[in-house]
C-alpha cells in the first residue's frame, strides 16, 4: 500500500509530512501509520479532557491494536495505514498505555518514552533496518529534547524521517526566534545524511 493512495497522508501534521518525505517509497505506509497513530493517541489524551473520556478513547485504540487487522473498520485512516505493518502492529499497543499514563497517571511521561523506543525499534525491524542502537538513541533524544547529541551511527535510509523529527525536537528545545533558512538546511541535511 502506498501512502500516495491513502487520504490519511493529508491528515498528518506538516512536520510529520515533511519527515515522511525522506522515507523511501516502500517505507512510507508504515511510517505514516505510526505517525498518524501517534497523532490520534495525542488527540485522545489531549489535556483538558475528562480522565474517563481519555481512558475510553484510548481503550478503543488498545482494543483495535489487540485485534487482527482483518477485523478493523475501514473508516479510520490510521487503521487502514496500520495494515502495512503486516500483523506486527501489536508492538504499538504500549503507546496507548504510555499516553494513558501521561494523561491520567503521574509518571511524567516515562512510560510513553519507553513505548516510543519500542515502537520505533519495531518499525526499524519491520523495514529491515540495521543500526538499532542509532534508532534507540534518536528516539531517546526526542524524548529528552537533546537532539544535538551525536548518534552512534547515521540512521539507515528507511529511518531518515526520525532524523528530521530530531531536528524539529532540537528546534523546539532551543526556543528563540525561528530561522527559516537555517532550519531548512538542518532538515534537509538530516533527511539526506541520517544525522
Amino acid at each position: 500500500m502506498q501512502i500516495d493512495n491513502v487520504a490519511a497522508g493529508d491528515e498528518l501534521t506538516t512536520r510529520n509530512r515533511l519527515a515522511l518525505a525522506y522515507a523511501p517509497r516502500r517505507a512510507r505506509g508504515p511510517w505514516a501509520a505510526l505517525l498518524l497513530l501517534e497523532q490520534r493517541l495525542a488527540d485522545a489524551a489531549r489535556p483538558g479532557r475528562e480522565p474517563m473520556m481519555v481512558q475510553l478513547r484510548l481503550a478503543w485504540w488498545r482494543d483495535r491494536l489487540g485485534e487482527e487487522a482483518t477485523s478493523w473498520p475501514v473508516s479510520e485512516p490510521a487503521l487502514v495505514l496500520l495494515r502495512t505493518w503486516q500483523g506486527q502492529h501489536h508492538a504499538l499497543a504500549a503507546l496507548v498505555n504510555g499516553w494513558e499514563a501521561l494523561s491520567v497517571g503521574e509518571d511524567g511521561g516515562n512510560e510513553l518514552a519507553k513505548a516510543r523506543v519500542t515502537a520505533y525499534v519495531a518499525l526499524a525491524d519491520l523495514l529491515g533496518a540495521g543500526r538499532i542502537e542509532s534508532v534507540e538513541a534518536a528516539v531517546k533524544q526526542l524524548e529528552r529534547a537533546q537532539a544535538q547529541e551525536p548518534l552512534p551511527a547515521p540512521l539507515p535510509r528507511v529511518m531518515r524521517p526520525l532524523a528530521v523529527l530530531r531536528v524539529f525536537a532540537q528546534r523546539e528545545a532551543s526556543g528563540g526566534e525561528p530561522t527559516p533558512f537555517v532550519d531548512l538546511y538542518r532538515i534537509v541535511r538530516a533527511g539526506l545524511l541520517g544525522r
